[in-house]
C-alpha cells in the first residue's frame, strides 16, 4: 500500500495527472510492478521513492513546481468513477466518460467530458466545443488501426483512402464491450495536424433529470484556429507575451487578448449543449 501511496504523490507532485486520473492510472497497475526496478516502466524513477520515503513528505527539491502556478486555479469539477461492466447498463441510460489530451504539447491542454451514446459525428462537435475548436477543418478518428470520417467532406479530397462513416458509426459500436479503459486518436485540421488522444474511462449510469453532455473539468485554452500546429503555437504565445517583439502587434491584432491558462468548465459544458452549426444546411 505504501508504494501505491508514493506513485499517487509522485504523478501529483509532478502535477500531470489529476487526483481522478491518479486514481484511474493506479488501478490499472499490477501489484507485483510496484515494486522494485519494474516501477520504472510506469513513470517513476527509483530515486523518486528516497524523496519520498522521509516520514511521507517529498522534499522541497522534488516538489518545486516546473512553471509558475497559474493565477487562476485550474476549474475541476467532481468526476464519477466510471463502472466496469457496460452490459449491466442499457444502451439509453449509458453516459460515456472520455478524457481528451492535445498530443505533443506542453503544458498538456485536456478535458474530461461525459456524453450519451451518439454517432462519431457528434461525438467530434462534442470534442469540438468541450476543447474551443470552431469546426473550421477536416477530422477524422482513428479506431484501432480504423479511420472514420463524413464521407461527404473527405471524399472530396481522399477519394483513395478508405474510411469508415462517422455519421452512421456509434460510440457504442467502438466501445469494448467488457467496459475496459482504451484509447484512440482525433485528429483536427489535416494542415496544423491537431492530434488528440482519447480515453475512454468507463461507462456510468446517467442520473435521472440530470443533463447532458457535459465538461467536468480540464485545463487551459484551446490554441487559436490556424495557428500552426503545436509547432506554431509557442511561437505565437512568446510573441504575444513580448510587446517587443516585431510579431507581437500583428499577432494582438489578428487573436486578441489571449490567456493560455484560461478554462471554464461550465462554459465548456454551455458550448457543448449549444453544439455547433449545421453546415450542411448552407449547401
Amino acid at each position: 500500500m505504501n508504494d501505491m501511496i508514493f506513485h499517487a504523490k509522485y504523478w501529483l507532485i509532478e502535477g500531470e495527472l489529476s487526483p481522478c486520473d491518479v486514481s484511474f492510472k493506479l488501478n490499472e497497475i499490477p501489484m507485483s510492478a510496484l515494486k522494485g526496478p519494474e516501477s520504472e516502466c510506469y513513470g517513476i524513477p527509483r530515486d523518486a521513492f528516497q524523496l519520498l520515503a522521509d516520514d511521507g513528505e517529498a522534499t522541497h527539491e522534488f516538489s518545486e513546481p516546473q512553471q509558475a502556478p497559474s493565477a487562476a486555479p485550474p476549474t475541476r469539477a467532481k468526476a464519477s468513477r466510471p463502472a466496469s461492466n457496460v452490459s449491466s447498463i442499457p444502451v439509453s441510460e449509458r453516459l460515456y466518460q472520455f478524457k481528451i489530451t492535445l498530443l505533443d504539447y506542453r503544458p498538456p491542454i485536456w478535458r474530461r467530458i461525459q456524453v450519451k451514446d451518439c454517432t462519431l459525428d457528434k461525438f467530434h462537435e462534442r470534442i469540438q466545443t468541450a476543447m474551443g475548436w470552431t469546426n473550421s477543418h477536416l477530422h477524422q478518428f482513428e479506431v484501432g488501426g480504423a479511420v472514420y470520417g463524413d464521407p461527404e467532406l473527405i471524399d472530396q479530397d481522399f477519394d483513395e483512402c478508405f474510411y469508415y462513416d462517422s455519421t452512421i458509426t456509434r460510440l457504442s459500436e467502438i466501445i469494448p464491450k467488457d467496459g475496459k479503459r482504451f484509447r484512440f486518436k482525433y485528429e483536427y485540421d489535416f494542415g496544423d495536424g491537431w492530434e488528440h488522444e482519447i480515453w475512454f474511462e468507463g461507462c456510468l449510469r446517467a442520473e435521472k433529470g440530470a443533463r447532458y453532455p457535459v465538461c467536468l473539468e480540464g485545463e487551459r485554452a484551446c490554441p487559436p484556429e490556424d495557428v500552426g500546429g503545436v509547432w506554431g503555437y509557442p511561437e505565437f504565445l512568446a510573441a504575444l507575451a513580448d510587446p517587443h517583439d516585431e510579431r507581437h502587434d500583428e499577432y494582438l491584432e489578428w487573436a486578441g487578448p489571449f490567456d493560455p491558462e484560461a478554462f471554464d468548465a461550465e462554459k465548456a459544458t454551455k458550448r457543448m449543449r449549444r453544439g455547433l452549426p449545421d453546415w450542411r444546411k448552407y449547401l
